[in-house]
Parts: structure tokens; C-alpha cells; sequence
């Protein structure tokens, strides 16, 4: 806790002073353009990958980047996507997975979770993801796991359309969605490109986008 203590204490004298006025016209408003959903595994931090300052993104963070089906007992993630959606009026979401994901290699390896029951339960909704990924051949375990990284960013966009703001947004074409793997060494990012379902490098695709939005008169 020192740490986050003397952080603060550093934001406060150094930082703060430097950006009062964003921070006096955040102090009232957000208008972010972008949901983004990721792990919360400590290395990740979208903010920093980003480079966006505050108010710019909306964030949720949980074990896996999962986003539940939308059921008629929608939870904490069902409830901020449709705030984000609707409320706030977000115009891209990002799914981002990321390399050496404990939730996932958990998922990819089979792991008892016996020890682990409410993770085990929310681990659940990455299911779709394993049995795509226990069908194709890996050349090692490491490869397993990527794998399974990358089927879960799409088993996640696939589940976020079910929820009714998503949709009713893609139907107005205000809404695109995009599905990220961030990996940790290197830097750098890949994103579906949901034409050819394939993951490509981001800095070299940067138009990149897994579902775009789709035109008023089509969804018409």
C-alpha cells in the first residue's frame, strides 16, 4: 500500500496540477467513444497500450475477458454494456485477449477448478471457445494456448451481439466491433479481421475491425 500511497501522493502534487482543466471538465461529463473489455491480469493496462487519457475509455476488466450471453439475469457485464452502449453512446467495442492468460491456459490445459468454484463458473462462458479449440491440432502446448486466446476473443464477440443495446446499435449502424490479442513481451497487437477470420498485425492493418458498422439502409 506505500506504494500506491506515494503514487497518489505524486499524482496529486505533479500530475493533478498539470491537467486541472481536463480534470474540471471531466469532474462533470464523460463522453468515451469506446467500451473496452479486457483481462484483468495486471499486465494489461489499456490505457497505457492506448495511449488515451482519461474520459476516453470506458472499461471492463475481468478473468478472461468474458462477456456472458445476454440472459433474462444479466449481471455487472450485461448491465455496463448496456450502459456504455446506450447511455454513453460508444461507438467501437474492443475485445482484448492477451498472451499468457491465466484464465485461459487454465481453459486450454482442462484445469481442476475444484479449489476455484466461482472461477471455474465464470470460466464456463469461454466454453464454445475450448471445444473450437480442442478440434484443431496444436504443435505444443504453448501453441495450445494461443490458440485458445484467440477463439476466445471471438467466442466473446460473438456473445456480445446477443445482448439487445449491441444490436439495436449495429442495427443503426452506430456500432463497430473489434477483437484484439495484446501480447505482453512484444508490444504488439492483433486483430481480427472478420472478413477472413483471420488475426493480423494491428500496426500494419490499422482498419482492422472484426464486425463493422453496418449501413442504415442495409439494416433497413
Amino acid at each position: 500500500m506505500k506504494a500506491l500511497i506515494e503514487g497518489f501522493l505524486k499524482f496529486q502534487k505533479d500530475v493533478f496540477p498539470q491537467r486541472t482543466d481536463l480534470f474540471k471538465h471531466l469532474a462533470t461529463t464523460q463522453h468515451p467513444g469506446t467500451l473496452f473489455i479486457t483481462c484483468s491480469d495486471s499486465r494489461v493496462v489499456p490505457e497505457l497500450l492506448t495511449q488515451q487519457e482519461p474520459g476516453e475509455l470506458f472499461v471492463i476488466r475481468n478473468a478472461g475477458n468474458i462477456v456472458p450471453s445476454y440472459s433474462p439475469h444479466p449481471g455487472g457485464v450485461s448491465a455496463t454494456v448496456e450502459y456504455a452502449v446506450a447511455v454513453l453512446g460508444v461507438t467501437d467495442i474492443v475485445i482484448c485477449g492477451h498472451s499468457d492468460c491465466g484464465a485461459m491456459t487454465a481453459v486450454a490445459k482442462c484445469t481442476c477448478m475444484d479449489h476455484l468454484p466461482a472461477v471455474g463458473s465464470w470460466l464456463q462462458h469461454a466454453e464454445s471457445a475450448k471445444v473450437i479449440n480442442e478440434s484443431r491440432p496444436h504443435a505444443n502446448e504453448a501453441a495450445k494456448v494461443s490458440s485458445m486466446v484467440r477463439e476466445n476473443v471471438i467466442a466473446q464477440l460473438a456473445n456480445i451481439q446477443t445482448h439487445p443495446s449491441v444490436r439495436l446499435a449495429q442495427e443503426k449502424g452506430l456500432l463497430k466491433l473489434h477483437g484484439w490479442v495484446y501480447d505482453i513481451e512484444t508490444g504488439s497487437i492483433d486483430a481480427l479481421n472478420g472478413s477472413s477470420r483471420q488475426f493480423v498485425s494491428l500496426a500494419e492493418h490499422p482498419d482492422t475491425c472484426a464486425v463493422p458498422a453496418r449501413s442504415t439502409d442495409a439494416a433497413a
